[in-house]
């Protein structure tokens, strides 16, 4: 009996080990061959099929172990539903995750608090914040008890849904009640959400609190409040922030780095940015593919484009890969300096690498070609161009304007407002005023009529 299990055993860790390389083909003809020699599948071996059909194939062949599980004369357990919810939820089959909770309670299989944080969670990820509290109410009535996981995904879920005040007020009723302290996981969770929210008051009372409490906040917790100082327009703390840590000796990662450096670009302070940059340097920080970017925007906005591109053969260099953010960037950077025919040469070097999301490229190069008077040659990419937002529309209505083609700027204005997209109300009133000097009177009143119905109807929307 004893040799049974051990051999069941390894021809458990051997079948995990075929479904973690998703190897599903062979882990189902070592199971054949298990049963031939003698060793019985047990539960553990079912489970182990469950999560590599549903990481590697999808939930419905997930789902179809539980019935093999059955004729096997294998009971299904905890571990079987929690996968098989686990896998609905990433399938976006919230229905069938509830289904199959329900589904535990008919055969007998009693739910574990991994049941019930995996529904939570999902609850929270598909918008339903009332359904997930009851959930929690679930758990409590039916005693079983909280981890640190269900008050953090709890805590995360509220703040996330936007409900800040009540997410304050569940971790206070935990610590008062449960005697959940937290730790830096959950007040990072804190941190971040109150961030997200720009209740910068409350973070500031989170941070006063892990101060008296003792706990240091690490490298997340700053560069979390940093970040949202600086996306929130708050620059002078964030760098306030970057000194204090710096002061404090913590280590830097890249991205934290960048955090900073990104930033004081968009604000102009590229001598800053650039001293920043090199102090990364100086720690001999590897660059991943976001310090490649950051660098080469810094490069682009310092003016030193052959800098930029010479960083594109260092990426290729390092074995990474660049990605359209970073060629969207250097096709910017040469419409803005003028150098439109190189623009448009790098756009197809885009296009031959196999980058199909050229939109902010190309909106760039619409611009680029209208500011310097190839309204043509704008309207070709205009054409070409499969995916279109306003500032694609605006761009290309304001060089018509200024080229004095004003009936086909007409036609292109009526063509945006079909699609429900919106123009700056300078270009419209450019387009009507354009029609109207050069004569023709009826399509401006037509346009400004259509102007009107669409904002009644996106009012209305």
């Amino acid at each position: 009996m004893n040799h049974f299990r051990r051999s069941t055993r390894f021809l458990n860790v051997y079948i995990c080990s075929l479904c973690k390389s998703q190897q599903l083909e062979k882990a189902e003809a070592a199971l054949i061959d298990g049963i031939r020699i003698g060793y019985l599948p047990d539960t553990t071996t079912y489970n182990t099929l469950i999560v590599g059909y549903a990481s590697s194939v999808g939930f419905d062949a997930a789902y179809s172990i539980l019935h093999r599980m059955r004729e096997a004369g294998c009971r299904p357990d905890v571990v079987s539903y929690n996968s098989l919810i686990s896998s609905a939820g990433r399938c976006a089959l919230l229905s069938k995750s509830l289904e199959l909770f329900e589904q535990m309670h008919q055969v007998g299989v009693n739910p574990d608090i991994w049941t019930y944080n995996t529904l939570m969670n999902l609850l929270f990820k598909y918008g339903k914040p009332e359904e997930a509290n009851r959930v929690f109410c679930w758990i409590l009535s039916n005693n079983v008890a909280p981890c640190a996981t269900t008050y953090n995904t709890m805590i995360n879920g509220l703040l996330k849904a936007g409900y800040a005040s009540y997410a304050l007020r569940f971790f206070r009723s935990t610590q008062r009640c449960f005697g959940f302290t937290g730790g830096i996981v959950t007040y990072n969770i804190l941190i971040n959400g109150l961030c997200e929210l720009g209740r910068f008051g409350e973070v500031k009372r989170v941070l006063k609190e892990l101060d008296e409490l003792g706990t240091t906040p690490n490298v997340i917790t700053y560069t979390t409040v940093m970040k949202c100082c600086f996306r929130h327009g708050k620059f002078q703390q964030g760098l306030e922030i970057f000194s204090d840590m710096k002061a404090k000796g913590f280590t830097f990662d890249a991205y934290a780095y960048c955090t900073v450096i990104s930033p004081l670009i968009k604000m102009g302070m590229a001598k800053e940015a650039n001293e920043c940059m090199e102090q990364m340097l100086r720690t001999g920080i590897r660059f991943d593919l976001v310090s490649y970017n950051t660098k080469i925007n810094l490069y682009c906005k310092l003016g030193n484009l052959e800098g930029a591109f010479r960083l594109i053969d260092e990426i290729e260099k390092s074995g990474t890969e660049s990605d359209v953010y970073t060629h969207t960037t250097l096709v910017d950077a040469l419409c803005k300096n003028g150098d439109i025919d190189k623009a448009q040469l790098h756009l197809k070097h885009m296009e031959m690498r196999g980058f199909k999301s050229n939109l902010v490229a190309c909106n760039s190069l619409i611009h680029g070609l209208c500011q310097a008077g190839q309204v043509g040659n704008a309207m070709k990419v205009f054409k070409k161009m499969e995916m279109k937002d306003s500032f694609t529309y605006t761009s290309m209505v304001q060089g018509l304007c200024n080229a004095r083609e004003f009936l086909t700027a007409y036609k292109l204005i009526r063509t945006c407002l079909r699609e429900g997209m919106t123009l700056l109300a300078s270009v419209r009133r450019a387009v009507i005023f354009g029609l109207r000097v050069s004569g023709y009177k009826r399509q401006a009143r037509k346009l400004k009529s259509e102007i009107r119905m669409a904002s009644v109807y996106r009012y209305e929307g």
